[in-house]
C-alpha cells in the first residue's frame, strides 16, 4: 500500500522530490526496491506532522506535502489542487483536503474525522463526532469529511513541531488540532476526486473492492 501512496504522489506535477519517512526499516527497503527515496526517522514522533518536521530540518524546501500511508487512491490533482493557493499566497502557512460527506454510515462513522469552515475557507474544527449538527435533524448538505493530507510552509512546520501537544489534540486523537488551538489557521480544499483512507479492517476491504473495480 505504501509503494501505491508512494506512485499516486509521484505523479502530481508541481511535487519535485517525493521522500518515505519511516522508522521502519522495512518499508524502507519496499520502496526503494519500487525506485523509491525513503528516510529512516526517530521512532519517537507522536504524530506524522512531527516526523515530517524531521524531514524538513534535513531536506530543505518551501512547501512540504505531508500524504500518510493510509491513502492508496489519492489523486494527483488532489495534491496540485493542494498546493495550488500556498503557491499562490504566501501569507498561508497550512492546508488540507475535504471532501463532501458521501452518506449516512461516514457522517455517524467516528474513524471519519469532519470538518467545518468559515466564510474564507479556513477550518473552524475537526472532529470525530458529526459535525456540524443539524437542530431540525438530518445530515447537512454542508459537512464535509476531512481527508489527512497537509501541506505546510517549512518556517511554519518547524515551529509547529514545536508546539507541545494540545488538550483538544488529546481528546479527539487529531494532530491538526494543535495548530487551531495555538491560534493558527488552515485552508481547507475541496477535494477533486474520490479518496479512501485506509484506518480499519472494513476500510481495507472497501480498498480491495474499490481497487477491483476501478484500478485493475
Amino acid at each position: 500500500m505504501v509503494v501505491r501512496v508512494w506512485r499516486c504522489v509521484h505523479a502530481a506535477s508541481t511535487i519535485a522530490r517525493v521522500i518515505v519517512a519511516t522508522d521502519d526499516e522495512r518499508i524502507a527497503e519496499v520502496v526503494r526496491e519500487a525506485g523509491g527515496e525513503a528516510m529512516i526517522t526517530s521512532d519517537q514522533h507522536p504524530s506524522g506532522t512531527d516526523r515530517v518536521a524531521e524531514v524538513a530540518g534535513r531536506v530543505r524546501g518551501a512547501i512540504y506535502i505531508n500524504v500518510q500511508g493510509d491513502l492508496p487512491f489519492i489523486a494527483a490533482a488532489d495534491l496540485e489542487a493542494l498546493a495550488a493557493p500556498m503557491l499562490a499566497d504566501r501569507r498561508l502557512t497550512m492546508a488540507t483536503l475535504a471532501t463532501p460527506i458521501a452518506d449516512e454510515h461516514e457522517w455517524q462513522n467516528p474513524n471519519v474525522v469532519k470538518v467545518v469552515c468559515d466564510a474564507s475557507g479556513n477550518a473552524l474544527y475537526f472532529s470525530r463526532a458529526s459535525i456540524p449538527v443539524a437542530r431540525a435533524g438530518g445530515r447537512p448538505s454542508q459537512a464535509l469529511r476531512h481527508i489527512g493530507v497537509y501541506a505546510y510552509r517549512r518556517s511554519f512546520l518547524l515551529r509547529l513541531a514545536g508546539l507541545r501537544p494540545g488538550v483538544l489534540e488529546g481528546i479527539e486523537m487529531l494532530e491538526q488540532l494543535r495548530v487551531l488551538e495555538n491560534g493558527f489557521p488552515i485552508r481547507v480544499v475541496t477535494s477533486v476526486a474520490p479518496s479512501l483512507e485506509v484506518d480499519t479492517t472494513e476500510d481495507l476491504a472497501r480498498a480491495e473492492h474499490f481497487a477491483r473495480e476501478t484500478v485493475g
